[in-house]
């Protein structure tokens, strides 16, 4: 079910907003000068992260190559602090709705969860 391109859209749109969410959080929190900096490196760091540490046969390139069960925790890490910069940002709501659309979606694909935990 975790390649179905509608599953695959919505993880891209979710991966997206994650980055907004880092960045509209930076904006929030930073003043002056450091405002511009931590709404541009704090969404920067996240996509590097993000792209960087892959499991190989995951689509995509694997730049660093790590086991299933970490890139799990790097992508549980990734969701559940853009939920948290949501939360911090004032967007309650918006953040829950969040979490919950990728409680959801990783519900759906467990056979993904299952193949990275599973992978080597």
């Amino acid at each position: 079910m975790a390649n179905k391109p509608f599953v695959l859209f919505i993880r891209f749109l979710m991966e997206l907003f994650g980055l907004f969410a880092f960045g509209y959080f930076g904006w929030q929190t930073g003043s002056g000068v450091m405002r511009f900096a931590l709404a541009i490196l704090l969404p920067l760091i996240a996509a590097a992260v993000w792209g960087t540490f892959r499991v190989p046969n995951d689509p995509g390139h694997a730049p660093v190559v790590v086991r299933g069960w970490l890139r799990l925790i790097i992508e549980i890490l990734f969701f559940g602090s853009a939920v948290l910069c949501l939360n911090l940002a004032g967007f309650t709501t918006l953040s829950v709705l969040f979490g919950s659309i990728f409680l959801l979606l990783y519900a759906v694909s467990y056979d993904r969860i299952l193949w990275l935990l599973n992978h080597k």
